[in-house]
């Protein structure tokens, strides 16, 4: 069994829209995500988070408190990853179509309304409601979506 994978992940609005990725190299998957991912050892989840969004989204942000804890499991594969959400304002950049992933990982981004988050595949299901509540929330341990 190995130990929980740590990562972070931003709750970004914009004229009453979430901004989500999609992170799946080749386009295998339609499920959405809010950006982030694992953070790196000796940098504090703020400034993980900032790099990560700045990496999959071409924006820079202020990260402020933490909303939501999630995590989720891979039964088969024994994998297990901690998510803390982050609520971020944007202080630099724009969402361009033109921007391009270092990593090659994300390969679309957009703002969702609440109303198009009900009909979209996406992960957590907390996030079709979150961004509009107060608080800090836990999802308990959900099953690895894909």
């Amino acid at each position: 069994m190995t130990s929980p994978r740590l990562a972070c992940r931003a709750i970004i609005m914009q004229d009453d829209r979430l901004l989500l990725v999609n992170a799946w190299p080749g386009r295998a998957s339609t499920l959405w995500c809010a950006p982030g991912g694992g953070v790196e050892c000796g940098a504090s989840l703020p400034d993980n988070l900032a790099r990560e969004v700045h990496e999959e989204t071409g924006l820079t942000v202020a990260v402020g408190p933490p909303c939501l804890v999630n995590e989720y499991h891979d039964p088969d594969t024994g994998f297990h990853q901690v998510e803390v959400f982050f609520r971020c304002t944007v202080t630099a950049g724009e969402i361009s179509d033109d921007w391009q992933d270092p990593e090659g990982i994300v390969h679309t981004r957009r703002f969702f309304t609440q109303a198009e988050l009900a009909y979209l595949h996406m992960k957590p299901d907390s996030l079709r409601t979150l961004p509009w509540q107060d608080g800090l929330t836990y999802d308990p341990l959900e099953l690895l979506a894909k």
